[in-house]
């Protein structure tokens, strides 16, 4: 169950993100955005790209890999807590250099390099989700931030049929 908000329930800050189930023990390693980059970081950099709540996690996946993997490979939905929140820094929209960098598309070189900079100066970062513009993302350097953060529970993830309906 996604905990309540704030104001309404604990006041813990917890993340999401989703992996094919085979990458399950290493869902904070970062891997993939080190083999090849990623929207806020350059190959080489071990980001590990998470979301405020579930549902973005999953859009953000189903974004690059397409509902039909999300429905015929297994995936797992992770949840972690930030344990200091302090270290979280928002990424205030107004000051990315350049707005498109907020929308869909391919990374520039300069957005990549604008988010190595901001790894540099900071444990975790919580931005703007290109796939959902009011929602956010929350990305780390696990190395950086080691023991900020704890594993909440990992289970199965099942896609809801109805985002892979068969063809008439």
């Amino acid at each position: 169950m996604t905990p309540l908000p704030p104001p309404l329930g604990a006041a813990e800050l917890v993340i999401w993100r989703l992996d094919q189930a085979a990458y399950r023990t290493r869902w904070d390693s970062g891997e993939g955005a080190y083999q090849f980059g990623g929207r806020w970081n350059s190959r080489g950099v071990r980001a590990v790209y998470c979301s405020l709540d579930p549902a973005t996690a999953i859009l953000e996946v189903a974004a690059h890999e397409g509902f039909k993997v999300l429905d015929t490979v297994p995936h797992v939905l992770t949840a972690a807590t930030i344990t200091d929140p302090s270290r979280v820094h928002v990424v205030d929209p107004t000051s990315v250099p350049n707005p498109n960098w907020l929308r869909p598309g391919n990374p520039s070189a300069g957005q990549q390099a604008f988010g190595d900079a901001l790894f540099a100066r900071h444990g975790f970062i919580a931005i703007p989700s290109a796939v959902s513009t009011h929602s956010w993302n929350l990305i780390f350097v696990a190395a950086t931030v080691a023991g900020a953060y704890t594993m909440r529970l990992q289970q199965d993830f099942a896609l809801d049929t109805r985002l892979h309906p068969p063809m008439p």
